[in-house]
């Protein structure tokens, strides 16, 4: 069986960062699929389900209400490893061109500090497994030490 794209990535050498992971094809429309890495791999600890959780509820919310990228998100959710996340926008784009949206995002998250939408029962099928605080921390680390200067080898996969 062939391996899939997402494997072939060196996690021994990936830092924290905004990736393209993907660009497919769905009829004429481009969906491009970012891998935002918010820890390296196999280096530092993996983020906890509940701040994970948390991140998901915020930046989902925050993204699907956004004023210009809203009506492009197809997906926002956490990665299965749980070192990052995965965007997938409707549209060909390049990791340098959702920095500022990042940026946004980050903020809204390391700021937030009322009841996390989605956080009841009805809602949620796991409403119980949140963590407002270190999603607030983990985004502030994400915002400082990745986005706020981010450089191209934090931007492109490396070889």
């Amino acid at each position: 069986m062939e391996k899939i794209a997402s494997f072939t990535v060196n996690h021994l050498t990936l830092l924290p960062g905004l990736y393209v992971s993907r660009k497919d094809h769905a009829g004429d429309q481009v969906i491009t699929t970012f891998d935002i890495r918010m820890t390296r791999p196999n280096y530092e600890p993996v983020m906890n389900t509940a701040e994970i959780h948390t991140i998901e509820h915020l930046g989902a919310t925050f993204l699907r209400n956004h004023p210009v990228y809203g009506d492009k998100v197809i997906y926002f959710g956490p990665m299965g490893c749980r070192t990052g996340f995965y965007l997938l926008l409707a549209g060909d784009y390049e990791s340098k061109n959702i920095v500022p949206l990042m940026k946004e995002m980050y903020t809204f998250i390391r700021d937030f500090s009322s009841e996390v939408p989605g956080a009841r029962a009805r809602d949620c099928g796991n409403y119980l497994d949140m963590n407002l605080p270190m999603a607030n921390y983990l985004a502030d680390r994400y915002l400082t030490q990745v986005l706020e200067n981010i450089t191209e080898e934090r931007l492109i996969y490396p070889e």
